[in-house]
Parts: structure tokens; C-alpha cells; sequence
């Protein structure tokens, strides 16, 4: 299932057709495709498998954010994470992007985390996460719908202060859809312009 830290519904969009079940195994030889091209020897192994999306629609079109530069950033409540019994991410993290068919994309690299109250999201952050029109008032929008939809979920009152886990990222290798080779990424496309304390 998706990662709550890679927001499954971060425009506010309704849920449209449900993601495929990922493909272990072709992740597994995606990631020793993404070692091969690149010679990364930081980690032996990715830390997550994921997609951006809980709808196959979603999926892709947050991932085609990536692909095309925008989108370096995520977040997610804290809470979602232990609901899941998951980590909070750590900079440094390599993990596997799936687009909505299940199928691996691209590796990312976790560059920067911050635990935080979901008010104090700043202008930079909103722009690193590359969607709608990329400002704090914007932002604000948008996840407060997500995060008091989650909320309601998980059984917990949603407020402005609820503790939330800001990531920054980079791509490190992609692959187009079909492909058996890819391209390593050496450079952060799109970077921060963030002032904000990380926390690992």
C-alpha cells in the first residue's frame, strides 16, 4: 500500500481507480538496474517502495511532477505514520516511485526532513512541492483538506498544530515506462530554497 509519507491525496482529489498491488520483484531488479548505472555504493538496499497515490490516476500524475522537475517535496502527518507502524523518513533514505500501474520509475533520494506543525509550512516548502500554484495559501488548502480527511480517518481531532513530517527529496535515477535501462540523475533538479532546521 502507499507510504502515508508520499501523500495519497495531496490535491484533495477523491480517490478514482485504486493502484495495483506493487511489483516486488520488479523492484528488486529495478533497484540492481539503478546500482549497475550508477555504482551508488551509500546503501545496500532502498528503504521503501511506494507510489505517489491512492488512485492510479493520482499516482501518475503526481510521479509526472517528478519526472518533469517540479515536485521535490512531500509531507505527511506524523500520526499517519505510527497508524501504519511506519518510520518517519531520514535524509539520506534511497526508495523506489511506482507509477499507477505498480510499475517502478524512479529512485529517490530523501534529502531533508523536518517533524513540524502543519502551520508552520513556509513559502519555500510549498514551492519545492511543486503543485497547483505552488504557494503557502495554496498549500494550506489543499492539505488541510487531506490532513482533516485523514484525521477523521484515523479517529484524531484535526488541528492546525498536528505534528507533520516535511520532506525534501531528489531524484537519483528514472526509467521510462517499458524500459529495461534508465538514466542515473547526478544533479538536484528544481532545488530548495528552504531556510528551515532539518531533523533527522
Amino acid at each position: 500500500m502507499p507510504n502515508p509519507c508520499r501523500p495519497y491525496s495531496e490535491s484533495g482529489n477523491p480517490a478514482r481507480a485504486p493502484v495495483p498491488p506493487l511489483d516486488g520483484r520488479a523492484a528488486v531488479e529495478f533497484w540492481n538496474r539503478y546500482l549497475d548505472s550508477t555504482g551508488d555504493p551509500a546503501d545496500p538496499h532502498y528503504t521503501d517502495v511506494t507510489c505517489f497515490g491512492d488512485s492510479v490516476e493520482l499516482a501518475d500524475e503526481l510521479l509526472k511532477l517528478i519526472l518533469n522537475g517540479p515536485k521535490r517535496a512531500t509531507a505527511c502527518s506524523l500520526a499517519e505514520l505510527q497508524a501504519e507502524s511506519l518510520a518517519a523518513p531520514t535524509a539520506g533514505d534511497r526508495w523506489i516511485a511506482c507509477d499507477g500501474t505498480g510499475t517502478p520509475r524512479i529512485v529517490i533520494r530523501t534529502t531533508w526532513v523536518r517533524v513540524g506543525p502543519l502551520s508552520s509550512v513556509d513559502e519555500a516548502f510549498a514551492w519545492d512541492e511543486g503543485e497547483g500554484d505552488r504557494t503557502r495559501a495554496d498549500w494550506q488548502r489543499s492539505h488541510n483538506a487531506y490532513f482533516r480527511r485523514r484525521c477523521d480517518e484515523l479517529g484524531i481531532a484535526f488541528h492546525a498544530q498536528i505534528p507533520v513530517v516535511f520532506e525534501r527529496f531528489e531524484p537519483a535515477y528514472s526509467e521510462p515506462a517499458g524500459a529495461r535501462s534508465g538514466t542515473p540523475i547526478s544533479l538536484p533538479i528544481g532545488g530548495s530554497a528552504g531556510d528551515e532546521s532539518a531533523m533527522k
